[in-house]
């Protein structure tokens, strides 16, 4: 990993947003298991300990790092005219194909069957919008919101924590909604999946994803 990243700082600064996209991993089974950054990936796959899953046309083939770098070369030179530069890392002396998949060839634990309770979370089942006023605001400008205080019994739970901009949590002070003139524009909910990855999903570039995750057996945590 560090030997890779090394090289990558010094040789791709061109794609250090591609470096911070999203790869979805599987365990050995072929079960999504985590998130990670494209970087993270590209560590793992230079260490020889997960291979990249590619997905077309609903079929998918796997590969290590030596054939996707191959595999990127050919794509390039004989498909290629205009692509994003968030699909490609470009070096010095090779371009490889940003992979959006990789399994694990070692690891066969099954994923996570509760999605974690966090702040991160939270906000990405409210679309990082204030659950009162329905603004959409960046995570630094919002805050969470007990809609049954804890001083009057209320719990820290899904179903009694939402997204809330810093004017209507403060006008909605320490009193629920209803006493405080306020409404909720969508019932709280504890989410099936990670709300994140239904984030991800919205972006043409994640829907290969779809195909490993079913919401029936799991839900991912992230990391």
């Amino acid at each position: 990993m560090k030997g890779y990243e090394g090289v990558c700082e010094k040789r791709c600064a061109v794609s250090i947003v591609a470096l911070d996209g999203r790869v979805l991993v599987l365990n050995k089974l072929y079960m999504a298991v985590h998130i990670v950054s494209v970087r993270r990936a590209l560590g793992l796959l230079y260490k020889q300990v997960a291979e990249v899953v590619s997905v077309e046309d609903n079929q998918y083939s796997t590969y290590n790092f030596e054939s996707w770098l191959e595999v990127s070369e050919a794509k390039r030179r004989f498909e290629a005219t205009h692509y994003d530069p968030d699909d490609w890392i470009r070096g010095v002396s090779f371009e490889l194909i940003v992979p959006r998949i990789v399994r694990l060839l070692v690891y066969d634990k099954l994923p996570a069957t509760e999605v974690k309770f966090n702040r991160r979370n939270i906000y990405a089942r409210d679309g990082n919008r204030c659950q009162y006023c329905g603004r959409h605001s960046p995570t630094s400008e919002l805050s969470l919101d007990h809609v049954v205080p804890r001083r009057q019994g209320g719990e820290s739970t899904w179903t009694n924590t939402v997204c809330a901009c810093v004017a209507c949590n403060v006008r909605k002070g320490g009193r629920p909604p209803w006493e405080a003139g306020m409404k909720l524009i969508r019932k709280p909910v504890k989410p099936r999946r990670s709300p994140v990855v239904k984030l991800h999903l919205r972006h043409e570039k994640y829907q290969s994803w779809k195909q490993f995750l079913d919401a029936a057996y799991w839900s991912v945590e992230l990391k």
